[in-house]
């Protein structure tokens, strides 16, 4: 949802559940250079919240952030969480960019869950329809005008210039996507409260789901079955993991049912997808967000689904400094929305 064209210099801002997170990146094509990335940490209560005593806050921590990094343009892209987000792929007639236009609003009322004069609507052209000759995939985005209207402001009162809001989950693929890939992948960011997963087709997003499981579930779970408090539960879920031989198997068995209500989630994405694209086998699956730091937690999956299964790297079209390698890549599985957003072509 591009506000403005032909801004020069912006960065990337993604206000995650429990961090927020810049990035500014310079130049252009497959390859982009870092000049600045910076976080801090931030209570998910206050970021899910729409409270003017929270969103305060919120301004606070972004106005400190910004401050302490030094940022020298104040042009913002800016994430939209998935929470507050509704994507579909749908099928329409192949007509003239004004006409489907036209098309597009007149049913985007039966195909979005708000009304539409209360919505901000988005949409591009996948490709061909994979169903049907003479139709066109679109990917339709739509989020609450107070949604938008409230970050907007909040984002000039502090004297930002937004220059686009982006779904995170386009995002994020943007920037651990190896590009130029057309078969088959699928994201999967498995943050603090929910997963984000998208699997595109030449780059392209064709599927895109939340599915109400994360590390936040995981750990509760371990707490649960162990007896243990929350922040023990942490230690030991981020320590073992899905090691079986590690601890007698305990953490392994206690958080087991929790990580199979997500990989069950995505066996069904990867059979809703299959169904649509003709039984196309998915190449690769890159895993990023907490989740990624479990022991074994990658393999666990790649075993599941007899599909290779890497690390996201969110620096992986950027370029820095050999020195600064071992730094970024601690942080690489936290980053990857703020990269995409700061990989936009504007």
């Amino acid at each position: 949802m591009s506000i403005l064209s032909g801004v020069s210099a912006f960065f990337g801002l993604d206000i995650g559940t429990t961090a927020i997170r810049l990035v500014e990146l310079h130049g252009n094509g497959a390859v982009r250079s870092l000049v600045k990335y910076a976080y801090v940490p931030i209570d998910s209560k206050i970021v899910m919240s729409d409270s003017p005593a929270d969103l305060q806050k919120l301004s606070q921590a972004i106005s400190g952030l910004l401050n302490g990094a030094h940022m020298t343009t104040r042009n913002v892209a800016v994430g939209i969480p998935p929470q507050r987000v509704f994507t579909t792929l749908t099928d329409f007639d192949a007509l003239p960019p004004d006409e489907l236009a036209r098309s597009i609003r007149l049913q985007a009322d039966s195909l979005i869950p708000t009304a539409l004069e209360e919505s901000k609507l988005d949409w591009a052209v996948v490709g061909p329809s994979p169903k049907e000759q003479n139709k066109v995939e679109v990917l339709l985005s739509s989020v609450p005008n107070t949604f938008v209207e409230q970050r907007l402001d909040m984002l000039e009162a502090i004297g930002l210039n937004v220059v686009a809001f982006e779904p995170d989950s386009l995002a994020m693929s943007r920037a651990l996507l190896p590009p130029g890939v057309a078969a088959p992948q699928m994201v999967i960011d498995v943050g603090f409260r929910s997963a984000d997963l998208v699997v595109t087709v030449n780059g392209a997003p064709r599927l895109i789901r939340t599915i109400p499981t994360g590390v936040e579930a995981i750990v509760r779970a371990a707490a649960q079955n162990l007896n243990i408090d929350d922040k023990q539960a942490q230690q030991f879920v981020f320590k073992f993991g899905l090691s079986s031989d590690k601890l007698e198997g305990q953490v392994y068995q206690a958080i087991l049912s929790t990580v199979d209500l997500l990989m069950s989630e995505i066996d069904k994405s990867i059979k809703f997808f299959q169904s649509r694209y003709g039984n196309v086998p998915i190449e690769r699956m890159i895993v990023t967000g907490g989740a990624s730091a479990l022991p074994e937690f990658p393999l666990y999956l790649a075993n599941k689904f007899g599909i290779n299964v890497e690390i996201g790297n969110a620096w992986r079209n950027v370029a820095f400094s050999p020195e600064r390698q071992n730094e970024l890549l601690t942080v690489a599985n936290q980053f990857g929305v703020a990269v995409g957003l700061a990989e936009r072509d504007e």
